[in-house]
């Protein structure tokens, strides 16, 4: 995304010249549906970005510009209401928690762009969100944290937007460091940053085209089926709240009374927890072909166990599995469509990806789209 481009149109629309923000989309390593079992995520911001033109306008308004869709929304900044439109609601949601928090915000002009590919599991919403909280935080000195600035931005999504969002995708665009990716703490909100040194392996992600109906109402089911394994084990086990607290041996000992569908979706939450934290002493140890091996197993555990992912997902990351060019791959995101994520020699990269290309067109009649993505800072102010 040109940051001048976004520029330009601002000073077209609104005069004066405005103060430049990105904020990065984001990846997850390793951590998948561990986040809602207070369990910890493996995430970091990358090179995809919402790029925003802002500035005070000395009106009620809150005048915005989506220059990707080409349309225009403005508020009274005193009676903010959602609208069918849609895309404004993630912003007027960030105006709205700032007031809550007693913050005097005047109106302001936006305009905005995005190179983040839609419905990818990139988080362009959360990307959004807390872009857009970093810059009226400092434009209006409002002096709030980080960490605050990533909480009002999901409490955004969540009440104005209507989305029921974790934190994670928030936390990445706001906390993401140049050639890092963190452990979260979804409990505790702790985290702790570990260098990702690739070397010469680049991260792709292979687009599947494909969305299937199921990933929403599936999610709420995983969700649901992770509380129940946990009412159950609670009641030997009064101590525990969440599958975070089970070890794999006291998950062992239900295996022959619990639900076997049940169990299979505990069994994986649970070892993937473990997994999330082998993972990083794997980086902290740089053995990157060691972390790759635990992607694959993600996978697995997510076709196999979890029962989240689709015929697609698993052709991609099956492709993978005899190549000497692909350190790791699994499915990323919530499921049923989606992406991949790919640790790929850098030197191979463009066989690789006609390789794949023409093997997913032959199988599926449709032709997967390529990222390449490189690990970023968090939201910052583009200066001149």
């Amino acid at each position: 995304m040109n940051h001048l481009d976004i520029e330009n149109k601002f000073k077209d629309l609104f005069g004066g010249q405005p103060r430049l923000y990105r904020a990065p989309g984001r990846i997850n390593l390793i951590g998948e549906h561990t986040d809602y079992n207070d369990g910890f995520v493996l995430p970091a911001s990358i090179d995809k970005n919402v790029v925003f033109a802002i500035g005070k306008n000395n009106l009620d308004l809150c005048r915005f510009y989506a220059i990707d869709l080409g349309q225009s929304f403005e508020s009274n900044i005193h009676f903010l209401q959602s609208t069918s439109l849609n895309w404004p609601n993630y912003l007027l949601g960030v105006v709205d928690q700032l007031k809550k928090r007693d913050h005097q915000l005047g109106g302001f002009d936006c305009v905005f762009g995005s190179d983040i590919p839609i419905g990818a599991g990139l988080s362009s919403s959360a990307a959004i969100e807390s872009g857009l909280a970093v810059a009226l935080n400092e434009i209006f000195e409002c002096n709030e944290s980080k960490l605050d600035i990533v909480k009002l931005s999901q409490k955004a999504e969540n009440e104005f937007v209507g989305v029921n969002c974790g934190i994670m995708d928030q936390f990445a665009s706001v906390f993401g460091k140049n050639d890092h990716v963190f452990r979260l703490d979804c409990r505790s909100l702790d985290f702790i940053y570990y260098p990702l040194v690739l070397q010469r392996t680049g991260i792709l992600l292979i687009d599947t085209q494909i969305k299937h109906e199921l990933a929403s109402s599936e999610y709420n089911t995983r969700r649901k089926e992770c509380e129940s394994g946990i009412r159950i084990i609670s009641e030997n086990y009064p101590d525990i709240r969440s599958l975070r607290d089970v070890s794999p041996e006291i998950l062992q000992e239900f295996k022959n009374t619990m639900n076997p569908v049940i169990f299979k979706r505990c069994f994986y939450v649970v070892h993937e927890i473990e997994r999330v934290i082998a993972a990083c002493d794997d980086l902290t140890n740089r053995k990157i072909a060691d972390f790759g091996v635990k992607m694959y197993e993600t996978h697995a555990g997510l076709s196999d166990d979890y029962e989240v992912s689709c015929p697609e997902l698993d052709f991609l990351v099956n492709q993978t599995m005899e190549r000497d060019d692909v350190l790791g791959a699994r499915m990323m995101g919530g499921g049923f469509g989606g992406c991949t994520i790919n640790l790929v020699n850098l030197e191979n990269m463009s066989n690789f990806k006609e390789t794949i290309s023409q093997s997913y067109q032959t199988k599926f009649k449709k032709k997967p789209l390529f990222y390449e993505v490189a690990i970023t800072d968090g939201v910052t102010e583009i200066m001149r």
